[in-house]
């Protein structure tokens, strides 16, 4: 099968916060120079040892999203490198979840993995620091994303607010806002039969508490170069595949305060000819989504030195 074939059919997908662990990239560093690279070239960039964070921890400092976002893109690329170098795979689209768009940037090369790892950085600095007095968020399952828009507008007031943050797919619906805000809605969803888990995040991601760090994201990124891509990359803010580098610029900031449109996103790539996707980055939780989105749809993972023997061949 020609390369042209193998790109028609294939899809990347890379995660975004939540999927951190002590270790990531460790084995996929000790096994394959490109990888180690990748991570050399992520300590130089930010000035301090990702690396060693990533694979020693201490647990704590990893789980700071200043940190944690800089760590998981780090990982998903040093896993797209090995990818690149040892076979013929290419995407014919390229997604990611929340964070995971700016590795899937990277994929395409779109933007320069440097400027990325330090975007991640700053983005992550800027999310942390948007809410000060903190806030949360919760996973709502079982019920639809009107019975949920319903009941986040029941449970917010004039001061406090949540709002529906990820649609993740096969009835999961993450919602974020203030803590009081959520726990009323997490009370209501168990009122209407549904079930409610509270996530154990440093901030209420993708709702308008985000509006801060959307501000200071906009002004670095009219300083970043945005190349043309070699295959599209779907925008999880409204499931469509960017164009034009203002496009790019202006998505990236609206993804920090809108909700992450996941199973819209992945149906796009299965309407745009995909057959199949690999997650490149530490866990499986694309693929566990995925599951629940359209079980015939197979996603492969690209996380350790053992799993590159289980991808497609052609």
């Amino acid at each position: 099968m020609t390369t042209e074939q193998v790109v028609s059919t294939t899809a990347f997908m890379f995660p975004g916060q939540g999927t951190q662990a002590l270790g990531m990239g460790r084995g996929l560093a000790r096994e394959y120079p490109e990888a180690r690279l990748v991570f050399e070239e992520a300590d130089e960039a930010l000035g301090s040892s990702l690396s060693k964070l990533c694979f020693e921890g201490p647990e704590d400092e990893l789980a700071l999203t200043a940190n944690t976002q800089p760590a998981i893109l780090t990982t998903s690329i040093a896993a797209l490198r090995v990818l690149e170098a040892r076979t013929d795979l290419r995407p014919k689209v390229a997604l990611g979840h929340s964070l995971g768009e700016i590795s899937a940037l990277v994929a395409v090369g779109s933007v320069r993995f440097w400027t990325a790892v330090r975007l991640a950085r700053l983005r992550g600095q800027a999310m942390q620091e948007a809410v000060p007095e903190g806030g949360s968020m919760a996973a709502i399952i079982g019920l639809s994303v009107e019975q949920v828009e319903a009941l986040c507008e029941e449970a917010s007031s004039e001061t406090e607010i949540v709002s529906p943050a990820n649609l993740n797919g096969g009835g999961q619906i993450v919602v974020a806002g203030h803590t009081d805000a959520v726990e009323r809605i997490s009370d209501l969803a168990h009122d209407a039969e549904g079930r409610a888990i509270t996530l154990k995040v440093s901030a209420p991601f993708h709702c308008a508490l985000m509006q801060p760090a959307a501000e200071r994201l906009a002004e670095w990124l009219d300083k970043v170069d945005i190349s043309p891509m070699r295959a599209p990359v779907i925008s999880c803010v409204d499931a469509e595949p960017m164009a034009s580098p203002d496009r790019v610029r202006g998505l990236l900031v609206a993804q920090v305060t809108n909700r992450v449109r996941w199973e819209e996103s992945v149906r796009k790539a299965l309407h745009m000819g995909c057959e199949r996707a690999i997650e490149l980055g530490n866990g499986k939780v694309l693929r566990g989504l995925m599951r629940r989105i359209d079980k015939g749809f197979k996603v492969y993972n690209l996380s350790e030195p053992g799993d590159l023997d289980k991808l497609p061949k052609d």
